[in-house]
């Protein structure tokens, strides 16, 4: 039986911790009010800390006594650029939100640091903490890679683990699954070119509009017919805008963008080899001409199922088996903690956070102006990173 680690004497410091970070949201990759107090809050620990050069990002290298492996824990510390309304006492005042709860996982990580640094002397071997900037789609997590993040301790991790809070789970439970856990996120930006001309003479020019309306109608039935029901994906029409400036003239063109969501490379594939000639093919036929470019953002994350059969099992025995749920279908949600999984084996785990009184029917979701979180939940989120670190030191 593992020994169940207690972060309850930590609490009260996390919660205001979080707080005050919660306060002072701030967007992307350059965070420095951010930085600045969790290299405060890790100050006086026995640590070896690295900055970022192209971000704020924060890598804390714990080295315990005793030899072993190494294994990475992280966090992600941006914001959304949206003006809060949840009326908080500790609401931001900086124009951006931790609407997807990073405050707490900045939060959580620093007690599971505190937690780990309190066992050095029977700690076997290494924990690195990852607080990295731009998740909300700038790719923070490649930049830490490509800076040296895995190899900060001089020995690349054999496990890493993240644990994200949801704001609509039951207070407390972990969830999870083996394999793809989220989506890939990648796009495509598609220009559909015409003549211009008055409005009151179609006829005499190439009117873009009605072709990027068929378009959009093509790309609303693509998936149902040219993608596997059992490997699914997502086509969504998020942006249409003409460049007419005027009720009375046709646009020469057309602007749309499509996000693309999907749990797997050959998908993924497939779509961006038949979509393109689809738009570009009805393009033609009306005598528009069409350009298409593809976004690549996030791939698809996917939790080792090897570690992640040892985590669940872990979870179930420390936390109790009522309280670990196993997701039976990904999210098509995406998280660039992908780029850590494309490298390192380990598992992505999700956390309740869900207030008490507030009701799932009635739950504002992530990324909503009014989200808001349970952070009494911080213990427990500490003590879940420092418990699948150290179970996995232990294994070797």
């Amino acid at each position: 039986m593992s020994a169940r680690l207690d972060a309850s004497p930590l609490l009260d410091d996390l919660v205001a911790v979080r707080r005050r970070l919660h306060a002072r949201a701030e967007v992307g990759l350059d965070l420095p009010m951010t930085q600045a107090l969790l290299l405060e809050e890790l100050s006086g620990l026995d640590l070896e800390i690295t900055l970022g050069r192209e971000l704020s990002s924060v890598t804390a290298v714990l080295r315990g006594d005793r030899p072993g492996p190494v294994v990475l824990l992280r966090a992600d510390m941006d914001a959304l650029p949206i003006v809060e309304a949840t009326g908080l006492p500790f609401a931001s005042t900086t124009g951006a939100m931790h609407a997807c709860g990073h405050d707490l996982h900045m939060a959580g990580l620093l007690g599971a640091v505190r937690l780990l640094h309190e066992r050095r002397p029977d700690l076997p071997g290494t924990v690195v903490a990852m607080f990295q900037p731009g998740e909300e789609g700038f790719a923070g997590g490649r930049i830490m890679i490509e800076e040296g993040v895995l190899d900060a301790a001089g020995t690349r991790p054999v496990a890493a683990y993240a644990v994200h809070v949801d704001c609509v789970t039951d207070r407390g439970d972990v969830v999870t699954r083996s394999g793809p856990i989220m989506a890939s996120a990648s796009g495509m930006r598609i220009r559909v070119g015409g003549t211009g001309g008055h409005a009151a003479f179609p006829e005499q020019a190439i009117d873009p509009v009605p072709v990027a309306a068929e378009i959009v109608l093509a790309l609303q039935s693509f998936v149902a017919r040219r993608v596997p029901a059992t490997d699914p994906a997502v086509v969504s029409v998020t942006r249409i805008a003409t460049e007419s400036t005027a009720a009375n003239v046709l646009a020469t063109g057309v602007t749309i963008e499509v996000n693309i969501r999907t749990l797997s490379r050959e998908t993924f594939a497939l779509v961006r080899e038949r979509l393109a000639p689809l738009v570009v093919g009805i393009g033609t036929a009306h005598g528009c001409e069409v350009t298409t470019e593809y976004i690549d953002s996030y791939p698809v994350t996917v939790n080792d199922p090897a570690e992640t059969a040892i985590v669940l099992d872990l979870l179930d025995e420390l936390r109790g088996a009522d309280r670990v749920v196993r997701m039976p279908a990904p999210s098509m949600a995406s998280e660039d903690f992908a780029y850590v999984l494309e490298e390192v084996p380990g598992t992505l785990v999700f956390l309740g956070a869900r207030p008490s009184d507030v009701a799932v029917a009635g739950a504002p979701g992530m990324h909503s102006d009014h989200a808001v979180f349970d952070d009494s939940i911080l213990a427990t989120h500490a003590e879940v990173l420092a418990e699948l670190a150290l179970a996995r030191l232990r294994r070797d």
